[in-house]
């Protein structure tokens, strides 16, 4: 009878005893915890993609904007190749030289011309230059250019102001002489160029046999 006794109590224990509940293995609880981390992820990752639905967004703006730029780089070199005139810049026109400034003109044409004419008709100017001096037998003080032909003639020609149009006079006289006479000089000329001063010069001188035919 004790031993029945000790077995049924043993056996009461053993049934009361938690070792006798399912028993759940390392490995189960291993492979939820990763499926537990796999959802988590997913989770998070769906999260982040929803707390951001403005990345796609940024990213279709950007492609936009570069496909725009390309467009408008596109539409520059077609319309150069187009139109090379729309941006050919054009030379600037010279002015004439009767329109520089007096004392350029003088020097640096009409002086230089002078010589240069009496030259290829056989003529050596000795002497020529411009000074803001007493106009001969007038005496008044006004622009003079005067030139030496050697030993041939002398010849003033005189500027009332700095400037070609203004009021202009001419004597001349023989190398061993002294003026005697002031004329007017292209009075009846609204235009005054380089080419005229020099031909009315030599017009003069002709007609005063001081020089040859021009």
């Amino acid at each position: 009878m004790e031993e029945n006794v000790d077995s049924i109590d043993e056996s009461n224990i053993k049934a009361k005893s938690p070792l006798n509940k399912d028993i759940i293995s390392s490995d189960s609880i291993k492979d939820e915890k990763g499926l537990i981390s796999k959802d988590a992820n997913n989770l998070k990752v769906n999260a982040e993609s929803s707390n951001n639905p403005n990345k796609d967004t940024n990213n279709v703006k950007l492609n936009d904007e570069t496909s725009n730029n390309l467009n408008k780089e596109n539409s520059k070199e077609k319309i150069s190749d187009e139109n090379p005139k729309a941006i050919k810049i054009k030379p600037k026109k010279e002015i004439p030289i009767e329109k520089k400034p007096f004392n350029e003109f003088v020097n640096d044409h009409l002086l230089p011309s002078i010589v240069q004419e009496f030259k290829v008709r056989g003529f050596e100017v000795a002497e020529i230059n411009i000074k803001n001096t007493s106009r001969p037998i007038a005496g008044d003080k006004c622009w003079v250019i005067y030139c030496e032909i050697k030993e041939i003639c002398n010849f003033w020609l005189s500027f009332e102001k700095e400037d070609i149009a203004s009021l202009k006079s001419i004597s001349l006289c023989k190398s061993n002489q002294k003026p005697s006479v002031i004329e007017s000089f292209l009075i009846d000329e609204k235009r005054i160029t380089l080419k005229l001063i020099i031909s009315r010069i030599l017009q003069r001188l002709n007609g005063q046999k001081l020089i040859g035919n021009n």
